[in-house]
């Protein structure tokens, strides 16, 4: 599985956009170890007007570059895997969906969702009120999860669903 929190630090690391954000917002967006500081970022970004579509713009190409040339090399494994699963967190947002032969909706109820968020230290209301309604997605999905159980009840649901599209 093509994970997006790690090719979105793959292209958070990369020296033009380090640099590129330094300019934009500033030291306070830059750590000590001299790469992007993601918290203060954040914070920095759904301030400032902009901040966030500046982002989007420095950081979707890259993460869609990355997507490509993963997907390209699981297609290429003799024999190819049995799926190629992507997780896209905002896959409806960017109009992405028809990339792919199955959108699977993982989502919680909104109080799990802002817990959630929360815990992490970000602003629930600032991230949910960019991206479409969580009904929304379920609607646009071939299949979802609300996903307010256990961790193993999410990882059978995932068993599930890989059993049904390898069918």
């Amino acid at each position: 599985m093509l994970s997006s929190d790690e090719v979105v630090h793959a292209a958070y690391a990369d020296p033009q956009v380090v640099q590129a954000v330094g300019e934009r917002f500033g030291a306070p967006a830059i750590g000590t170890d001299g790469g992007v500081n993601r918290a203060a970022l954040a914070d920095l970004a759904f301030r400032q007007p902009g901040g966030v579509a500046f982002l989007e713009a420095l950081i979707h190409p890259r993460v869609a570059a990355a997507r490509d040339a993963w997907e390209r090399a699981q297609a290429a494994h003799m024999p190819p895997p049995p799926l190629i699963v992507c997780e896209v967190p905002l896959l409806f947002e960017a109009d992405l969906a028809g990339r792919f032969d199955a959108v699977l909706v993982v989502t919680a109820s909104d109080d799990v969702r802002r817990a959630r968020v929360e815990a992490r230290g970000q602003d629930f209301s600032a991230r949910s009120g960019r991206q479409m309604p969580e009904a929304e997605k379920i609607r646009r999905a071939d299949r979802y999860l609300v996903n307010d159980g256990s961790v193993a009840e999410l990882e059978e649901w995932v068993a599930e669903r890989f059993r049904e599209y390898t069918a």
